[in-house]
């Protein structure tokens, strides 16, 4: 069947004459592009410059498509021209109704121009360009629509290449790897001082950048400062005041304060009173610094909960700051759009070395979405797991984290709890302290110390399931202790441990592979301890392991080698000839030679 293609292709090389033939495109490590590009309408002797590119060699030789691996921003290629990809799913969305730093294909940022906003693009956020190329010399005037270029390969041979563009290309490209042979090439493009001269004096920025510090206006005083998120430091976790929220970094810190005396520092300490975290305005954009008094740039904050004073009663120190959490929600480079701060409160004692620990988050959104959309849970993947992120839970019909025990200082286990990241095996205990009650109270408060409360019922097969859809979440199975097996009957059998065995695997395909949970089950350890016996603590201990249970495909065979069958009559003309005197003998040996190596070629091609 590829006889006749052959010979096409032979005579398709034979009608160029030398020099002219198709070239095949150059590999990415030799290829050395050239600074020309050929423009749509121009003839093929008027070359303009344009950014330098690397090409891939193609399989097959003569018109092919290649990809180029490093674009400076100039190309076309590096440019995102669709608003909203054509990706079914952005495998970097992570986080429903909010926008995802660095992710190029989030429909919630709003974004024409990511990389305006982003310092780069997350891996399957930006599709892979595609160039189709041939050689230069047969190219004389271009009226393509789309981008074109000239490259130059490693034979020092120009190839025109034009960026197709096919909307059917997936958004997953290999990144580029910086090793000893091209670090200098790459440094010489990309290098530059480290540190930024304080003496410039540059005008602010139009719009936000992800990671810049949020500017905040005091209108009583005009002073300009910036929207902090205290965070702590060193092993004391003492808070740090000069921490900065960054613009898009949704996140949470947590750090503890000490009082030399509590007494004073109750009204006079501006972090334990409430007014402190709502009384100014945020700057909907940086530019807004230029003219801080104009409205139009200024955000208020509105406060969503009861905030009372600082209160000296007593021995009482009342209405102290414990928690602040601010929701931003943006609209993408038109700046912050609308903030609003809840604040949790509490009453301290005081006494000598008095502390205090505060929570400090800060969440962002997108800009005019539905209250449903804004308390979704982050997805662990889109739509698989990715490794490290939390394994979700369900319960009814509130999604969550699946946690596991945390243990305080002291060993004892403390309230907050650790999460079950998915594909990381992990280990933890603590000690309970258990209070005088029947066995079955004692059993229900030792199960909940251990799975968590509210009791996880389902797990999500993939990282992005929906609440809503139950066909999403599969159904936990618990293997409990086994009562019948004791025989003491004055005993009490508690659990002790609680190991969460998880099932997942790799489905999909091999370029793209997407892992999703098979099935998980608990497995509870228990002892049992006598009615009479005076406990006061019990250790306790989770174990979770990940299983993969993945089954590879098996490896892809050859091609088929061709089985030539010949017809049964097919030497008749060789016999008849040979047979023949010595005269005729030497008139058929030239064409039977020729017919002979003809065939021979042939088989030779096709078995190469």
């Amino acid at each position: 069947m590829r006889t006749p293609q052959l010979a096409l292709l032979q005579v398709f090389l034979l009608m160029f004459p030398d020099g002219v033939r198709p070239q095949p495109s150059s590999s990415p490590s030799g290829a050395v592009p050239t600074s020309l590009d050929l423009q749509p309408g121009m003839d093929g002797g008027t070359l303009q410059s344009s950014s330098e590119a690397t090409a891939t060699r193609p399989a097959v030789p003569g018109i092919s498509t290649v990809v180029p691996t490093l674009v400076t921003p100039s190309a076309p290629g590096n440019k995102t021209v669709d608003l909203f990809p054509v990706l079914p799913i952005c495998v970097c969305d992570l986080t429903p109704g909010a926008c995802d730093i660095n992710c190029c294909c989030d429909r919630d940022c709003y974004l024409l121009h990511p990389r305006t906003v982003f310092s780069f693009c997350l891996p399957g956020s930006v599709r892979s360009s595609s160039w189709v190329c041939v050689d230069n010399s047969l190219i004389f005037r271009s009226n393509s629509p789309f981008p074109s270029s000239v490259f130059m390969d490693s034979n020092g041979i120009r190839q025109f290449c034009v960026h197709v563009n096919n909307s059917k290309l997936n958004y997953f490209q290999k990144l580029q790897k910086v090793n000893a042979t091209n670090f200098q090439a790459l440094a010489a493009e990309f290098g530059g001082e480290s540190f930024t001269s304080t003496f410039q004096t540059q005008s602010p920025p139009s719009f936000y950048r992800a990671g810049d510090p949020i500017l905040t206006y005091f209108p009583k005083w005009s002073v300009i400062s910036l929207l902090r998120q205290p965070a702590g430091v060193g092993a004391a976790g003492l808070c740090a005041e000069s921490n900065p929220a960054g613009f898009l970094e949704s996140k949470s810190t947590t750090c503890t304060r000490f009082f030399k005396n509590l007494a004073s520092s109750c009204t006079l300490d501006s972090a334990l009173n409430a007014a402190s975290y709502y009384n100014f305005t945020v700057l909907k954009v940086p530019r807004g610094m230029t003219d801080p008094q104009n409205m139009e740039f200024q955000v208020p904050v509105i406060l969503t909960s009861q905030a009372n004073a600082p209160l000296l009663a007593g021995n009482t120190c009342q209405n102290v700051v414990s928690q602040v959490t601010y929701e931003i929600e943006t609209n993408g480079t038109f700046g912050i759009q609308k903030v609003s701060v809840s604040l949790g409160q509490t009453n301290l004692t005081i006494e000598p070395g008095a502390s205090l620990q505060q929570h400090f988050i800060l969440h962002f959104r997108a800009f005019q979405q539905s209250t449903a959309a804004s308390i979704t849970s982050p997805r662990s993947g889109n739509p698989g797991y990715i490794v490290g992120k939390p394994l979700l839970a369900l319960t009814g019909d509130v999604s969550y984290s699946m946690t596991l025990l945390q243990s305080q200082g002291n060993g004892s286990c403390s309230v907050n709890r650790h999460e079950v990241q998915f594909g990381v095996n992990a280990i933890s205990g603590c000690k309970l302290r258990l209070k005088k009650a029947d066995c079955s109270h004692l059993q229900q408060e030792i199960y909940q110390t251990l799975h968590g409360r509210p009791r996880p019922q389902h797990v999500a097969i993939f990282g992005n399931a929906d609440p809503a859809q139950k066909g999403g979440w599969t159904r936990i199975l618990n293997r409990h202790c086994n009562i019948s097996a004791i025989s003491c009957i004055s005993c009490c059998l508690i659990p002790v441990s609680l190991e969460i065995q998880v099932l997942w695997a790799y489905v999909g395909l091999l370029s793209n592979p997407q892992a999703h949970v098979s099935g998980v089950r608990f497995l509870y350890q228990c002892q049992s301890i006598r009615d009479s016996q005076q406990v006061t603590e019990v250790s306790l201990t989770t174990i979770v392991n990940f299983v993969d249970i993945t089954q590879k495909p098996e490896p892809p065979r050859g091609q088929p080698k061709m089985d030539w069958k010949l017809p049964f009559d097919f030497f008749f003309p060789f016999r008849v000839a040979f047979s023949r005197g010595v005269s005729s003998q030497k008139c058929s040996v030239s064409p039977i030679l020729i017919l002979c190596l003809l065939l021979l070629g042939v088989l030779n091609l096709e078995t190469t």
